[in-house]
């Protein structure tokens, strides 16, 4: 097998030439008028918003940063200008149901002008209905009427008087009413004076009284009648004089809104009440000591419970100005505030509410366009998911409260006529939350059938360039920063291929890279400089990690202390540095890690220790178990595998997970195995599966990184560095201090296929192929490790045994 040679220093980090850029600045280049890298997500986005048919709604999902709210938005923003207008909607008073305020339809633009028209005409009716009531011609024509009454009651009492007078009787009118009473020459007689008259005309006078006194009740019978009569003539009368000063203002409406059924409708049912309750605002007059135009003034204001503010329109969605389709991103979707509220004040002590107090939602001012909601945030408020659910699939928007929807509530309040819904909703969220709602929310792909999948990466190339310099050119100038020059450019693409951890792709994670020029045009303010240039650049990506950097620098300081027991030159029997790495926030930096193994008589078992005391997640368990399954199927395919393995972190005491320190536990299992030393100047770092190939693993620049901060602070001797799955060439970008001591000789990196490569870059020794009758050379790696096998599966068989863990001793074959 040839020796693997270390990478060449410029395959380590891809530069982007500033001689490939064709501009002086940012400020040359136009913005940018498409959507870099996202096709796939657009596409779905547009799709999304022209397939009018139930259910279909977006779902935008990728991490955070990336620009899913960005894009989602400019791009419904600009389909929205080419669309209608949606109507505006009103809320005005039911006179038929007054807990059921009932919507109105109009044209964009109009709510307003139908609540103005209907606020003058409750100021005009207050001021024209006094008048009317207060003029001659009404208090004569009321006069008459009670008059009339009057006449009706005493013709009747004066019929009754005549003939009593004619029969030696009185109708007798006292102040608590009418009697009746004998006479003698038409005066009343007392009761001793009518006893002396003779027996026949008391019996005559008695007989008389009887008969009158009859008809009298009869009479006074019909007075009430004859009162409700002349209250019916009145309210008619009421009702005639404010028709006569309604009739024109009504009149007017009706003209101004004659192609309008809904508002025609609302006019007859507002003209038919105000005449119909003509009394109750004389009533409100008398309250107010006879001032009735300051009474019905009074009505017209808030929260009174009066009779013309019922009068009042409520405009729920204004498009007065509006150009195009509503796009509406709501920051805070309680479930109130997406589907709406009647709120309340208070009057006299209690909480009172009315048509003027309903209040829209974001489902009522997106309607007829699109609405725009973070997905965690709508399921972390109560209730606002389920709302948000129900609307879309009823295609109506039901304005009630939580308590009453819950039924937790019996107090009476106001139950708005559900207004018809026509939107598209865009959920914006992770890709994590979006698989989570598939799988437990039976209603969410029938409602979101649409899922944008923005990409996290692009390819990288000059095309990609020049449009990643555009994208760059656009967010400065959005920002107000200083332009960059090619050089600022070049750096901030390599950083996004650093982010992307690819040095063929450029990352597509639009907050980094705008928080990244932010912070470079503040060095460059700083310098006094007009434009931003690499050094900017690079100063605030150093910036950047010094703020966020004191654990890592904390790890450094404890290996350089030895506090932390890592060798980085010698040689060391079962010993072998490996890689790994922490994030913390959106910083992520490697360090190197002490792996040891050891070996003695068992029954094949590989043990980790860190999953033995539950500190090894069941990935890094599955990295340790492989193992056991390539020492079995290398060298004892035909024989009993007898050893017992442990292998364990040194100075662990947190976690471990992940398998990319399996190959560096193998590394340091087969030197246990064949008593060779492994070179502690180099780390390791790779995934290795049951057949020996090695496999990529993440994060591959901040390990090389780590381990080279170790070397550097104890001097770099040349015989450093660190060996890498070769699948990870393409993820190289690394620092430019360790790509100068790479070019200088001082450190190496090397990039291996197989365990076997890996071990022979850490032993010096072949590792050393089957001959034809299976075995390995002697001195080989795999020969020592062969014949250490084979040493221990003979004294099992002298034991007896196949190998115990506590080498108690077992039945054997």
């Amino acid at each position: 097998m040839p020796p693997v040679e270390p990478i060449a220093p410029e395959a380590l980090f891809r530069r982007c030439d500033p001689a490939t850029l064709p501009f002086e600045t940012t400020a040359d280049l136009p913005d940018i008028d498409v959507i870099v890298g996202q096709d796939r997500a657009v596409e779905a986005v547009r799709f999304a918003i022209e397939m009018r048919r139930e259910g279909y709604n977006l779902f935008a999902l990728g991490p955070e940063g990336i620009g899913k709210h960005t894009v989602i938005r400019q791009y419904l923003a600009s389909r929205a200008d080419d669309e209608p207008v949606p109507p505006d909607w009103c809320y005005v008073h039911n006179f038929e149901q007054p807990q059921r305020p009932r919507a109105i339809r109009l044209p964009a633009g109009r709510g307003v002008a139908l609540r103005d028209d209907m606020g003058r005409f409750a100021t005009e009716i207050s001021v024209a209905i006094p008048a009317a009531f207060e003029g001659d011609q009404y208090r004569r024509r009321k006069e008459a009427l009670e008059d009339e009454l009057k006449a009706r009651r005493d013709a009747a009492l004066s019929e009754l008087e005549v003939r009593a007078r004619t029969l030696d009787v009185l109708i007798v009118r006292t102040p608590v009413g009418v009697g009746i009473a004998p006479s003698k020459d038409g005066e009343v007689i007392g009761s001793d004076e009518f006893k002396k008259l003779p027996e026949a005309d008391q019996r005559r006078i008695a007989t008389a009284m009887k008969t009158l006194e009859e008809e009298l009740e009869e009479t006074l019978r019909n007075v009430p009648r004859w009162e409700r009569e002349h209250r019916g003539k009145v309210r008619e009368l009421d009702r005639e004089v404010t028709k006569a000063a309604v009739d024109h203002l009504i009149a007017e409406l009706r003209a101004r809104w004659a192609e309008l059924p809904a508002v025609l409708d609302h006019l007859a049912a507002v003209e038919a009440d105000v005449i119909e309750n003509a009394g109750e605002l004389l009533a409100a007059a008398s309250s107010s000591d006879g001032d009735l135009s300051a009474a019905l003034k009074a009505a017209v204001g808030a929260g009174d419970g009066s009779v013309l503010k019922r009068y009042r329109v409520n405009v729920l969605v204004d498009h007065t100005g509006s150009a195009g389709a509503p796009v509406v991103y709501e920051d805070h979707p309680t479930y109130q505030n997406l589907v709406g509220r009647v709120e309340h004040v208070s009057h006299l002590g209690a909480l009172v509410t009315d048509v003027t107090l309903v209040q829209a939602g974001a489902l009522h001012r997106a309607n007829g366009g699109y609405l725009v909601l973070d997905a965690r945030d709508v399921l972390l408020q109560p209730f606002a998911w389920d709302g948000l659910k129900r609307a879309i699939r009823s295609r109506e928007v039901r304005i009630e409260s939580l308590g009453q929807a819950l039924s937790l509530i019996s107090t009476v309040s106001l139950e708005p006529e559900p207004i018809p819904l026509d939107l598209k909703v865009a959920l914006v969220g992770d890709r994590l939350l979006y698989y989570l709602l598939c799988e437990y929310d039976p209603d969410f792909l029938e409602l979101f059938k649409v899922q944008a999948d923005f990409e996290e990466e692009i390819d990288r190339g000059h095309e990609t360039d020049m449009l990643y310099a555009r994208l760059i050119g656009t967010l400065a100038r959005k920002e107000g920063l200083r332009p960059l020059d090619p050089g600022a450019v070049a750096r901030v693409i390599e950083h996004a291929a650093r982010i992307a951890e690819d040095a063929e792709k450029v990352s597509t994670h639009m907050r980094s890279v705008s928080d990244l020029i932010r912070e470079a045009d503040h060095w460059a303010g700083d310098a006094g400089k007009d434009r931003l240039a690499a050094e900017d650049v690079q100063g605030a990506i150093d910036g950047r990690i010094r703020r966020a950097g004191r654990l890592r620098e904390r790890v450094q300081e404890q290996i350089r202390r030895g506090t932390i027991l890592i060798d980085a030159e010698g040689t060391s029997v079962a010993q072998v540095n490996g890689l790994s790495v922490m994030q913390l926030g959106d910083l992520a930096f490697g360090f190197p890690t002490r792996i040891t193994a050891r070996v003695r008589l068992g029954r094949g078992d590989v043990v980790d220790i860190e999953r033995e005391v539950e500190l090894g997640g069941p990935i890094h368990s599955k990295g340790v178990l492989i193992l056991a399954g390539f020492l079995g199927g290398r060298f004892a395919a035909d024989r009993p595998l007898t050893l017992h393995a442990s292998l364990v972190f040194e100075q662990s005491y947190g976690g471990v997970e992940g398998d990319s320190a399996s190959l560096a536990e193998l590394c340091a299992l087969l030197s246990a195995l064949s008593g060779l030393p492994i070179q502690q100047g180099l780390a390791i770092t790779g995934s290795v599966n049951q057949l020996g190939a090695v496999q990529p693993i993440g994060a591959v620049n901040e390990k090389i990184e780590g381990f080279f901060d170790v070397c550097a602070a104890r001097g770099l001797s040349g015989d450093q560095g660190v060996v890498i799955p070769a699948g990870n060439r393409k993820n190289l970008m690394l620092r430019r201090d360790v790509v100068a001591a790479v070019e200088a000789g001082r450190f190496r990196v090397f990039a291996v296929e197989s365990a076997d490569e890996a071990i022979e870059l850490l032993t010096g020794r072949q590792a050393g192929r089957p001959g034809e009758d299976g075995s390995y050379p002697a001195d080989s790696v795999n020969g020592l490790v062969e014949a250490r096998l084979i040493a221990l599966a003979e004294r099992a068989r002298e034991y007896g045994q196949e190998g115990d863990d506590d080498g108690v001793g077992v039945a054997g074959e």
